[in-house]
């Protein structure tokens, strides 16, 4: 895309549509996709991308969305794990999780063999691997704790483990419920310092208890003294430890070289799920939208919309509007008072017909189509530069003649107030002399003006078509309606009327 495409695709809002795309996806990389989605120019890719959508919709209604809550990015983990490193449980969990989701996804078309999708190959390529999934979920229980039947070496040690604990609490017992010791403890509790069972002793009887201090209290008050009859068993259970951590590592190990081993697969199944996440999200906007897949054709065919609404509008306010352009007619001037509809009607057309070259569906009435364009190109808002000293005239004008040397067949451009903010009788040429040059580069145009003279150039010539926003007069406010065939009003004289003026 060139600068001035990127620039108008944001001067027609693309950027919140993608925004409110991103937020329906569920992985970060979808989300990624999602807001980097750029227009198709091809009408053959933009089918494709709209048969995916279609289908998306189609089967999130039959069974529901996927679930892609596992889907995240493990290729650091897998990129150190090929490396001989040693992954930690966390990882290891994240790799199971995505596993799950491939292994999931993979069944998801099971549910029905009779139905017939374009995305059948994204889910028929999906491996997941249920072998190295169980593995590791039965091993490892969270992120800090390892499960004792990871292995039978650490069910050994842990076991282990708990009967030296027992032993030591039983001796430390003795210990605090003695006669001799009451005096000298601080409270009669079992408690852990350094790893280390010991008891609390207050600080003027620490020689009452024979043993090693491995702590004082804040206050000084109190020492932590492991006694002697600890002090072997309390070196066992460390030794325990050591084992314990040591064969940890050595399962952490074993699940690492295996998911290395598998490290291809898994980030096929990651990259497949992303763009599922991201084709099943585009089907969670068209229901939240409540959109259709509109018709695509080439050059050949108007673009003819239908009951369309602006999507960024709310649904149960935004005033449907029907537009045709292309075709015999290749230039479109929209006319009507202020606050009417006009520049809302330019951006309907401009957006619906980017997000329909995104694959998305669009709000619109059935049997609507969209002409595939190779650009759209838009002028519309206020574009005063202050860092460049230009005015609103300058300034539009620059883009306009940005707009003149990249337009030709296959454009769409969008022209909001052409030729506005000069001499009104200079505007009105300027506007009339860009159009015809807009149309002998073979672009089809579409601009607002409130110039008496373009109504009439399009009353005169042949391919140029008026198009009006009502207004009510009794109101003095407009419908929001376009109505082909016709140029607008201002209204001028009736709405001053209205408002008392003799």
């Amino acid at each position: 895309m060139t600068e001035l495409q990127r620039k108008s695709c944001r001067t027609l809002e693309l950027p919140k549509v993608l925004e409110l795309l991103a937020r329906q996806a569920v992985s970060p990389k979808a989300k990624e996709m999602a807001l980097a989605l750029e227009p198709e120019q091809d009408v053959i890719a933009c089918q494709r991308l709209q048969r995916q959508t279609e289908d998306a919709v189609k089967l999130a209604g039959l069974f529901g969305s996927p679930s892609f809550s596992g889907v995240r990015d493990v290729s650091p983990a897998l990129d150190r794990a090929a490396a001989g490193g040693c992954l930690n449980q966390k990882e290891l969990l994240d790799i199971a999780a995505l596993l799950r989701s491939a292994r999931s996804a993979k069944g998801y078309l099971e549910k029905d063999s009779q139905v017939e999708t374009s995305l059948e190959d994204y889910f028929h390529r999906l491996t997941g691997n249920k072998y190295l999934e169980e593995k590791i979920e039965q091993a490892i229980l969270s992120e800090e704790e390892m499960a004792d039947n990871a292995s039978p070496a650490l069910r050994d040690i842990r076991r282990n483990i708990r009967v030296s604990s027992s032993r030591i609490r039983e001796a430390l017992n003795r210990v605090i419920t003695s006669a001799g010791s009451a005096k000298a403890l601080q409270d009669a509790v079992i408690t852990v310092r350094d790893g280390r069972y010991v008891v609390p002793v207050k600080a003027e009887f620490k020689g009452s208890v024979p043993g090693l201090v491995h702590d004082v209290s804040s206050s000084g008050a109190t020492v932590f003294v492991e006694p002697m009859q600890a002090v072997e068993l309390n070196n066992a259970i460390r030794e325990l430890q050591a084992k314990e951590k040591n064969e940890i590592e050595r399962i952490l190990m074993e699940f690492s070289g295996e998911a290395a081993a598998f490290a291809p697969a898994i980030r096929q199944d990651y990259e497949i799920l992303c763009t599922l996440d991201f084709i099943f999200a585009k089907a969670k906007l068209a229901y939240e939208m409540k959109a259709l897949r509109p018709g695509l054709t080439g050059p050949e065919t108007a673009t003819k919309l239908k009951r369309a609404r602006h999507p960024l509008l709310p649904q149960d306010t935004a005033v449907p509007i029907d537009f045709t352009i292309g075709g015999k007619t290749d230039a479109v001037i929209i006319t009507g008072p202020n606050t009417g509809g006009k520049t809302v009607s330019l951006k309907t057309l401009g957006l619906l017909t980017l997000m329909a070259q995104c694959g998305l569906q669009i709000p619109c009435g059935e049997d609507s189509v969209i002409q595939v364009c190779r650009s759209v190109l838009a002028d519309i808002g206020d574009e005063q530069s202050i860092e460049q000293s230009l005015s609103t005239f300058s300034s539009h004008m620059k883009t306009i003649v940005e707009i003149l040397s990249e337009a030709g067949p296959g454009s769409l451009t969008l022209m909001d107030e052409l030729g506005a903010g000069t001499d009104p009788v200079e505007g009105a040429a300027l506007a009339t002399a860009i159009i015809e040059r807009l149309r002998e580069q073979g672009a089809l145009v579409a601009s607002t003006t409130h110039y008496a003279e373009l109504k009439t150039y399009a009353l005169q010539t042949e391919g140029v078509e008026n198009a009006s926003c009502e207004f009510d007069v009794a109101t003095l406010k407009p419908t929001y309606k376009l109505i082909f065939g016709i140029p607008g009003k201002s209204n001028a004289f009736a709405i001053s009327q209205r408002l008392g003026l003799d």
